[in-house]
């Protein structure tokens, strides 16, 4: 860690010698950074580190009682392969314009399943670009201004302290120090009289940081509870610096010109226009993503996270400073039971991955309790979502695949056969409800009883609560653990992923093994922390609160009815154009449903991904593709969405079957239809038409689309090239016109 946790900063030479050492072993290093001290001292990579890793919280993101906050994982091209998460690549579209795509997506759980890597974190897009924009906004020079004026507080702080015979522990400081006095709880209580809280190191040894925040005025109260009597305008003029000048940087950064251009309110609110302009989200249109409940987040849910009270937060503040968060984090909980049927449950997961790894360590230590720790084999269906495996094996077990029959259920032969060649090494089943195919699988408590039989545990996975809340509650048909996705069913916002919160709730004989921390009170049993703070990301837990809280259980039951009537509306409606693959017994889908497109595919050519694309010029975003089946849709309305607007977009789906039509009847051929060349772009439609069909039928396919506000700003991006051509960087997007030609 440079600098380190006293706020110590090595040299660099010793820093490269520690990377040197591991390097000499066959190893790599990895340096755990801190953004803001990147701006000044050498850089990681340049001291010989293979990978740097940190948070991007004070780069404008508050606090927020531990988050949300976007971390950063950064490395080599050599390591791109490996990395988890999103990793965003510049590739062509159809008319050799540079474009932006998700690079190299068979890393990714819905491809690699229990070899994955992406299942360790949510994507905390939405934090990603608070951070990326406040270094926007700034630029290098900002940046720096901050960064020396946070190091020179420090460092005048550190002055007046050695002025007055205080020892500093430090040697070398960037923005926090170590303090000895005589009696830290003393000192404590003196800072407490000025609303000031410090690092509890021991009893004679207290910590204290600066931020963009600290000013002269905080230095002052600083001095009066250290009983300082300097000037801090003289300190300012003569201290001595933590920073030496071997430790600076002197490499360029953040040239680009993002960068520097945008210096005035006026040009960066248009810049973020442009940008927002791109995108398809839910302040334009319905996103139809299966399995990822695309609602809405109300306003009135949102506005509580910006208040002070829950933004400045700092995630260890003592409990007596925490009274209103601890009681909503109680009152959060409590509902979240009630509506499940468990008996505990923990907050701190911080992602819906993170909830799985939760559970299933929590079913781990479970057996290890009971002297079983041969118990490591878990159970995952075929339609079951990646992260399932990639979890499992995260939590030490070895995973076994168990078939689904034709119409999407768990196969209860194979499950049986499963179970009895398992024996005593079946450590628990992972299972989706609704499944991830759409359906209520009628057979899941007997599902439950049989693992439960052969001495393993049942861990239904959340993702589809939007289904079950006050119709259905998995701790009473017979799981023992789940996790909750916070930012899918309960209202969080999770476009491009993040925040996620991914709550684990746990039948009584787990509450035991649920996750711990170093500042709880929580026995040893706990399995330990799964994210740095407490109650993870507790700043957005008020908008899952606040929606419980206003929608009631009669509102939360409604809500489910009509997810579930909405997706059978929209099956009914489109099954006689794209067959709906699965049905549960009684011909009805659950809150979502599966249109197969491999029967156009094979007789047209038309793939799933033609008609995602072409949903772009429709206004919409695609439906989820080729997951849990390849070459299909699933298509999950949420109950967020009208009747008018389900309805445009079957109507747009049967239009675009039309299309397909005149493909199957020889009338035009694929390559030469608006589906092959979809999206079509305002600067395609301009351009001389060489296309059989017309710039209406692309633009306009439908008359009630005119005067529509989007077009996509590309046309169709060539994957195979970005994967092959793998660029992940800031350069503006023009510079890479001549060089991807």
């Amino acid at each position: 860690s440079w600098p380190g946790s006293s706020g110590s900063i090595a040299s660099a030479d010793q820093i490269k010698n520690i990377s040197i050492a591991i390097h000499s072993q066959g190893g790599l290093a990895i340096a755990v950074c801190d953004l803001l001290a990147c701006i000044l001292l050498t850089p990681p990579a340049t001291l010989g580190f293979d990978i740097a890793v940190g948070s991007a919280q004070r780069f404008g993101v508050p606090m927020g009682g531990g988050g949300p906050h976007a971390a950063f994982l950064a490395t080599s091209n050599s390591q791109a392969r490996a990395l988890p998460g999103r990793l965003v690549g510049v590739s062509t579209d159809t008319g050799g314009r540079p474009a932006l795509r998700l690079a190299l997506q068979t890393r990714e759980q819905h491809i690699r399943r229990e070899k994955a890597t992406s299942n360790i974190c949510t994507a905390q897009a939405l934090l990603a670009n608070i951070a990326s924009f406040y270094a926007v906004w700034h630029g290098r020079e900002g940046l720096e201004r901050i960064a020396e004026r946070v190091h020179r507080l420090t460092s005048i702080c550190v002055a007046g302290l050695r002025s007055s015979n205080i020892e500093v522990a430090n040697t070398t400081w960037f923005d926090t120090i170590v303090v000895r006095v005589k009696s830290s709880a003393e000192v404590h209580q003196r800072a407490l009289a000025h609303n000031i809280l410090f690092r509890n190191i021991d009893a004679t040894s207290v910590g204290i940081s600066f931020d963009e925040t600290s000013n002269l005025e905080l230095i002052e109260k600083l001095f009066d509870i250290f009983e300082i009597n300097e000037s801090v305008a003289q300190l300012d003029e003569s201290c001595e610096l933590g920073v030496t000048q071997a430790m600076r940087r002197n490499d360029d950064f953040l040239t680009q010109s993002t960068f520097s251009k945008y210096r005035t309110e006026h040009e960066m609110l248009r810049y973020l226009r442009r940008l927002a302009d791109k995108d398809l989200a839910l302040d334009r249109t319905m996103i139809p993503l299966g399995s990822c409940t695309m609602k809405l987040n109300a306003t009135t849910e949102m506005i509580p996270i910006t208040w002070p009270e829950f933004a400045n937060i700092h995630p260890f503040a003592p409990a007596t400073d925490v009274a209103g968060y601890t009681q909503l984090v109680e009152e959060l909980s409590a509902m979240l039971i009630e509506i499940t049927g468990y008996d505990a449950i923990s907050l701190q997961p911080n992602a819906g991955s993170q909830g799985e790894l939760a559970g299933l360590l929590a079913i781990r230590a479970y057996h290890l309790s009971r002297n079983e720790a041969q118990r490591v084999i878990c159970l995952i269906p075929s339609s079951a979502h990646g992260t399932n495996a990639a979890s499992a094996v995260m939590a030490g077990m070895a995973v076994v695949v168990v078939a689904c029959d034709d119409r999407g259920n768990v196969d209860l032969i194979d499950l049986r056969t499963k179970c009895e060649l398992a024996g005593n090494k079946l450590a628990a089943l992972m299972i989706t409800y609704p499944s991830t195919h759409g359906v209520f699988e009628q057979k899941v408590t007997d599902i439950c009883e049989l693992v439960h039989s052969h001495g393993g545990q049942v861990y239904v996975d959340g993702a589809n609560l939007n289904a079950l809340v006050g119709v259905a509650q998995p701790g009473h048909f017979g799981a023992d653990v789940s996790h909750l996705n916070l930012h899918k069913t309960f209202c969080i916002p999770h476009g491009g992923g993040g925040p996620g919160v991914g709550p684990v709730g746990v039948k009584k004989h787990l509450a035991e093994f649920l996750p711990s921390h170093p500042l709880s009170t929580h026995d040893e049993k706990r399995v330990g922390a799964v994210a740095a703070a407490p109650n993870g990301s507790a700043s957005i837990l008020p908008i899952s609160w606040v929606y419980i809280k206003l929608m009631g259980a009669q509102g939360l039951r409604s809500a489910t009815m009509h997810a579930i009537l909405s997706a059978n509306y929209i099956a009914s409606r489109l099954d006689a154009f794209y067959p709906v693959l699965y049905r549960g017994e009684g011909g009805f889908v659950a809150h979502e449903c599966i249109l197969d497109i491999r029967e156009i595919t094979k007789i047209t050519g038309v793939t799933n991904d033609d008609i995602a694309k072409r949903l772009m010029d429709f206004g919409f975003h695609a439906p989820t593709m080729s997951f849990p089946v390849s070459g299909t849709f699933m298509v999950e309305p949420t109950e967020s969405e009208t009747l008018a607007e389900i309805n445009r977009f079957c109507n747009a789906m049967i239009a675009i079957h039309a299309e397909i039509q005149q493909i199957a009847t020889g009338v035009i051929s694929h390559d030469e239809s608006p589906l092959h060349n979809a999206p079509h772009t305002v600067e395609d439609l301009c351009a001389p038409w060489i296309h059989k069909y017309s710039q209406q039928q692309a633009a306009y396919p439908i008359s009630a689309m005119l005067g529509r506000g989007y077009f996509a700003p590309v046309s169709r991006i060539d994957a195979a090239f970005g994967d092959r051509n793998l660029v992940c960087s800031c350069e503006p997007l023009e510079s890479y016109a001549i060089s991807l030609q």
